[in-house]
């Protein structure tokens, strides 16, 4: 198990204590290295509050989420900076690339922030160049390559440092169809790989290629789907119909 979230709450108090907001009530579900869980839930289901709180952004109000054994609550102001960039990769949707950074700058900023040496950089670059193919866009800048282009950078960022879990915000929202297909396949390839991914994602098509589906209503953890032996057609049609019990305030039947 590398990712072990029990009985998070997360309330969010107005300035003066006046207006409380429970965005997470009971949050308890547990990731297995290699794994590629999708997170979905309509708009105030709590997805980005426990995304936030799975990169280390925001705490709960209670509850504990362990990565890898070590406790995320428990971390330092001083020492979470450095837990980040150690253990996780993050990609979301609109890139956050740096402009004046060339392609190959903006991978390698993770390793320069660590400390690493130009040879051990050089030496992590060139196999996430060719498993994003990318090679030939490293000396290009953000503002020279498309949307697609720019995402594969993003992952190649992430990817680079060998983070334990790798989280992405909505990584397909700003692409095209054909770029968001393409992506798609990139990150099954990384999870088969070995790389553990958590997704938060609005799109059907995204969470078919997820190997399991957490859906959150209400701020809790309302039902989650498994792949087995389904297609991504199959799953998508899953997918769909638990979307739609979600939408029109249905449940389950044990």
């Amino acid at each position: 198990m590398i990712l072990n979230v029990k009985n998070l709450k997360k309330v969010y108090t107005s300035r003066f204590g006046g207006h409380h907001v429970q965005a997470l009530s009971n949050v308890t579900f547990s990731v297995d290295e290699g794994e590629f869980i999708a997170i979905m839930g309509e708009s105030g289901s709590g997805k980005t509050t426990l995304l936030n709180i799975l990169a280390a952004l925001d705490k709960p109000t209670s509850g504990e989420v362990f990565l890898d054994g070590k406790a995320l609550v428990g971390i330092s102001e001083k020492e979470i900076s450095a837990f980040r960039r150690d253990n996780l990769g993050f990609v979301f949707q609109d890139f956050n690339l740096l402009d004046n950074f060339s392609i190959k700058d903006n991978i390698l900023l993770p390793l320069v922030l660590a400390g690493k040496s130009f040879e051990k950089m050089n030496t992590s670059l060139k196999p996430v160049l060719i498993k994003l193919g990318i090679e030939d866009i490293i000396e290009k800048y953000p503002y020279e390559i498309s949307g697609g282009q720019k995402q594969r950078t993003a992952i190649a960022r992430a990817i680079i440092t060998n983070p334990k879990l790798l989280l992405a915000d909505e990584p397909t929202g700003a692409l095209d169809s054909r770029a968001t297909d393409s992506l798609l396949k990139l990150f099954r390839k990384i999870n088969e790989d070995g790389q553990t991914v958590l997704m938060v994602t609005h799109s059907i098509k995204a969470a078919s290629h997820a190997s399991r589906v957490l859906f959150l209503r209400d701020g809790t953890v309302f039902h989650q789907i498994y792949r087995g032996e389904s297609t991504n057609e199959e799953l998508y049609q899953k997918i769909s119909d638990t979307l739609t019990i979600l939408a029109t305030g249905g449940g389950f039947n044990a």
